[in-house]
């Protein structure tokens, strides 16, 4: 039990700290290229995960545990941030939101393929709901969607579901920054490249605004969150602890409001009260 509540509290401040992710990342796009704040992101992130791995003498993996770093790797740290990062180009931080609210069904669907979880049928109906919840308020008040920015982020959504799944299942033996640190230092000799090739011709005229949603996606987004979101699913179970992936839309969009002054709808609050509800009955159906 006390690690269940343990696992909970930890998935809850990652998903705290994920719900600035696609504001900094719109504010980070008035300065950078799409393919250059994912690498730049990744190989700041890499680095001071490097710095954290040699200072704490973790031992390496070993190799067998390197196709499921890989596959974090693809997923959360190039995979999700380059296709939202695009998806942004052509739909707002708030229209992104909606697309989160797949997540926990993604989340979910990969913990059953990867690590093994067999959730009540309970469980889907209330993850069902909920999803459904997010997604019918989200697209009854937004405008009308980019069918390249809806296809961008559905594609962002599966690949970051694999990622976090595949990252908790390992998080298990490794534990939850070692698995995010060592999936970022496998990418970073790719990573440092690309940020090297790509790298604007000069950096005089970005605005300080999106060097520091860079400096958010890089250490918070990037690192700091997975800390605390892998152990969390490791200890409170990916499915169950997955479902509070469900409040990181609300938790945006106020984000996306406070910091880049878009439009939010006030009957995202009533959502928010029924989100909470099926986050509670899918916990119950685990």
């Amino acid at each position: 039990m006390e690690k269940t509540i343990d696992g909970w509290v930890c998935g809850a401040l990652g998903v705290v700290i994920f719900s600035g992710s696609m504001p900094a990342t719109r504010a980070a796009l008035a300065g950078f290229d799409p393919l250059f704040l994912t690498v730049a992101r990744a190989a700041l992130a890499g680095l001071l995960a490097l710095v954290l791995l040699i200072t704490f003498r973790q031992p390496r993996p070993v190799r067998d545990d390197f196709v499921s770093l890989a596959v974090v790797a693809f997923g959360v740290v190039l995979g999700f941030p380059l296709l939202s990062a695009l998806a942004l180009r052509h739909i707002n931080a708030a229209q992104s939101q909606i697309f989160l609210g797949l997540l926990p069904l993604a989340t979910a669907m990969f913990g059953l393929l990867r690590g093994g979880e067999r959730p009540r049928r309970g469980f889907w109906v209330f993850a069902g709901l909920g999803s459904a919840c997010v997604i019918g308020v989200a697209l009854r008040h937004g405008a009308d969607l980019s069918q390249e920015g809806v296809g961008l982020m559905l594609a962002a959504i599966l690949v970051c579901g694999l990622g976090y799944a595949e990252g908790a299942k390992l998080s298990r033996k490794l534990g939850g920054w070692q698995v995010i640190s060592w999936a970022l230092v496998l990418a970073l000799p790719v990573m440092l490249t690309l940020c090297w090739l790509n790298a604007p011709a000069t950096l005089a005229h970005v605005p300080g605004g999106a060097w520091a949603g860079l400096a958010y996606v890089a250490v918070f987004s990037m690192l700091v969150g997975f800390v605390f979101w892998y152990r969390g699913l490791a200890l409170g179970g990916i499915a169950a602890v997955g479902q509070l992936q469900l409040l990181q839309p609300a938790l945006g969009l106020a984000a996306s409001a406070l910091v880049l002054h878009e439009t939010v709808p006030p009957v995202m609050a009533v959502a928010t009260v029924a989100i909470v509800l099926c986050v509670a009955g899918a916990k119950r159906f685990v």
